[in-house]
């Protein structure tokens, strides 16, 4: 009963339905039911036991606590009172082999396990988050009414569908913060170039966001971007983001996105700089410390500022284009190791609405995986790749002036180099094949000879 268990609650009530909530701090609990609890249909439990008897059969069991062993202490806790086809569902942000397992476990006493991501914040828990629900479908069909009901709402219809069986929707709530982490750093950088290079505020910083927000960027986290930027600190009469020290913070599943990306083999560059990213902020005395010894190269911009704004937003939508064609591949690749038969365009849907990373532009991704429910990169349609083609020149004159003026930008230069590697039919491993196979005897193919296979050469 924290702040998105209780928002959740309220949702659910505002919806029509009764609501038992317990907590093992009943202070939340008091603090719920005589703070945004007062006069609503919610029934407050002290008791494991009194909570689990209260509920109607199949009984419906919502968990929002942090991930890891939190989840299975209060699991533990309702087993004993639980009866056969009753329903647990872990809200949080669970590693997604840690919900197979709970519902494979809970399966085997007679008991459905749903792992559901929830994506929208407190705001979102409350008036509608975009909600992945996995487990067994006959699980699913016993909340839906719910979870449509409290769902966000677009012009495309509820943002939730069902996801997959026992881990499916944990995965792609999973890479849904990857994604997220990879946007969120994009915008960084664009705001970094434009306030370093062309020495902006953060008023008329603001003022590109939101004109930003009106085209092609049109998204939650560009949106919020303007308004931060507006922000004034009251006791300083400053932008209050010029108050904020550079310290990124993280709570694990953009580090999981990165641990399955390589279990799968799935390249995704720009949310893997993202992650570092975060971990170089946060050694902050060391950059201070090599500020004072590496100087920063002399450059001057010589171009229009209106010219350099225009490029940096066409950069920055490109380079979100591969966050997301990055994201949607892993995806791909986790429901085919998995058998989950995961739907992409339906996820591209669901995340139209409520959820961090909503974006105008979902909808073409949503249309490109109706055309080709196979496609295998985002990179790949007809209407991205146009796109993209036509982006390259202010792209790549972004990346290399961030470059040529010492400003990191490790998402957004990935993602350059992750379409450059993608579009290039002959990399250069043919020399990294040559050298394993020199020291170690992994072994080659020849083009000249593809029906030899894989065969090794002595060198010296």
């Amino acid at each position: 009963m924290g702040v998105m268990g209780s928002n959740l609650a309220l949702n659910i009530e505002r919806n029509g339905f009764t609501v038992a909530c317990w907590d093992r701090d009943a202070s939340y609990l008091d603090k719920f039911i005589n703070g945004a609890g007062v006069g609503k249909n919610v029934i407050i439990t002290q008791t494991a036991e009194e909570f689990v008897k209260s509920l109607e059969r199949p009984r419906r069991i919502m968990i929002m606590v942090k991930a890891g062993a939190p989840v299975d202490w209060v699991i533990e806790q309702f087993i004993p009172f639980l009866e056969e086809g009753d329903i647990i569902i872990d809200g949080g942000n669970s590693e997604f082999q840690d919900t197979i397992r709970r519902e494979a476990s809970l399966k085997a006493e007679g008991f459905r396990f749903v792992g559901s991501g929830v994506s929208g914040g407190e705001e979102g828990a409350l008036n509608g988050p975009s909600l992945m629900p996995g487990g067994a479908v006959e699980a699913y069909q016993a909340i839906r009414p719910i979870w449509e009901s409290i769902a966000a709402k677009t012009d495309d219809g509820v943002c939730t569908t069902y996801i997959g069986p026992n881990g499916a929707g944990h995965f792609v709530k999973m890479v849904h913060n990857g994604i997220e982490y990879g946007d969120m750093q994009l915008i960084a950088e664009a705001y970094d170039i434009l306030r370093n290079v062309l020495g902006l505020s953060a008023e008329k910083l603001a003022e590109v966001f939101a004109e930003w927000n009106e085209g092609i960027l049109d998204s939650y986290l560009i949106e919020i971007t303007a308004k931060v930027l507006r922000k004034i600190d009251e006791e300083t009469g400053k932008p209050l983001v010029d108050l904020i020290l550079d310290k990124a913070g993280q709570k694990g599943t953009g580090k999981w996105t990165a641990q399955a990306a390589l279990d799968y083999g799935v390249p995704i560059p720009t949310i893997n700089g993202a992650i570092e990213a975060r971990f170089l902020s946060g050694m902050k005395d060391e950059r201070v410390a090599a500020s004072k010894i590496i100087s920063t190269p002399k450059f001057h911009f010589s171009s229009s500022t209106e010219n350099l704004i225009d490029e940096v937003r066409d950069a920055l939508y490109a380079s979100k284009i591969c966050s997301y064609a990055q994201g949607f591949s892993l995806i791909h690749a986790g429901s085919k190791a998995h058998n989950w038969n995961i739907n992409l365009s339906e996820i591209a849907r669901i995340w139209k609405g409520g959820c961090i990373i909503r974006a105008k532009f979902l909808d073409s991704i949503k249309v490109a995986y109706q055309r080709d429910a196979e496609l295998k990169n985002l990179l790949l349609d007809e209407d991205f790749s146009a796109w993209m083609q036509n982006s390259q020149v202010h792209w790549r004159k972004v990346v290399g002036l961030a470059q040529q003026s010492g400003l990191p930008c490790l998402a957004m230069s990935a993602s350059l180099a992750y379409f450059d590697s993608y579009r290039t039919a002959n990399l250069p491993q043919n020399l990294t094949q040559a050298q394993r196979d020199f020291f170690g005897a992994h072994t080659y193919e020849r083009i000249d000879k593809p029906e030899l296979g894989a065969v090794h050469t002595d060198w010296e």
